[in-house]
């Protein structure tokens, strides 16, 4: 009677053990499901943001400030595209942004990793338009501003580094700090080798400023409903895709799906 007891009682503590076991299982998977949901919720809530301040911006004109002089290296209808990724890519993604658009710098901070680990394995490329309605919703130059600084980084090859940098330090969007070149130009001091003379150069003569019109006036006859757009293979897969919400591990998923039976690039063949 007495081994019948212990045993008993083994089998009673064995069964609180694992009752133990899948309460703190099931809290740790509800701890993740509510950080997850809070961060889709915080990208959908600003989409809708960006919606409403993208049509409010529709009623503005672009100043053309002369012939458009293209980035270096810019891909795309009309040299539009500056491409993060191997040319022979499987998939490309699309992303209209704006450096002051606060939504914008949440979706890069958010799924940057991801990028880079997709790109840097051949499985994406990302080609990025840049668009300026904050400078026409709030006022101020910093759309402008930021969008040719980047394409003078574009100019040397430290697009990708500058657009990561740019974004780590966006001001809040009432605060036009990207206005100022000289604030553009020490955020370039970030990037290994990028703030030179040349650089400065064609930051303070706004080279690139008739592109950058000229690629937000095709932001506007778009047709998009806000910023940031962001297309897989031309589907829009933000802020969900389908019934399915964005994530790091549903982007991978769907890169996946749509390179299924394809071979990835050559890695390091970028332009």
């Amino acid at each position: 009677m007495s081994e019948k007891n212990q045993d008993r009682r083994r089998a009673a503590r064995d069964r609180l053990v694992q009752q133990r076991e899948q309460d703190r299982a099931r809290d740790r998977r509800r701890r993740t499901l509510i950080v997850s949901t809070a961060v889709v919720g915080v990208l959908a809530l600003a989409a809708v943001i960006g919606v409403i301040a993208a049509n409010a911006g529709k009623n503005g004109e672009d100043s053309e400030a002369g012939p458009a002089v293209t980035p270096s290296g810019a891909q795309g209808k009309d040299g539009l595209a500056l491409q993060v990724g191997a040319d022979d890519a499987p998939s490309t993604l699309t992303i209209w942004e704006d450096f002051r658009c606060p939504v914008c710098a949440q979706f890069e901070n958010a799924f940057r990793d991801t990028f880079t680990e997709l790109t840097d394995s051949g499985q994406l490329k990302v080609e990025y338009h840049l668009a300026t309605i904050i400078d026409g919703n709030l006022g101020g130059s910093g759309s402008l501003r930021a969008a040719n600084a980047a394409a003078c980084a574009q100019d040397v090859g430290k697009f990708a580094p500058y657009h990561d940098v740019l974004y780590r330090n966006q001001p809040a969007e009432t605060d036009d700090a990207f206005g100022k070149n000289s604030k553009l130009i020490e955020l370039a001091g970030k990037v290994d080798g990028l703030d030179t003379p040349a650089f400065r150069s064609c930051v303070e003569d706004g080279t690139h400023d008739s592109w950058v019109e000229k690629s937000n006036k095709a932001f506007g006859e778009g047709g998009f409903e806000g910023t940031p757009t962001a297309l897989l293979n031309g589907e829009s897969i933000f802020p969900k895709k389908g019934d399915e919400q964005i994530s790091a591990a549903n982007i991978k998923k769907w890169v996946a799906e749509a390179n299924k039976g394809k071979k990835p690039a050559t890695v390091g063949a970028t332009p």
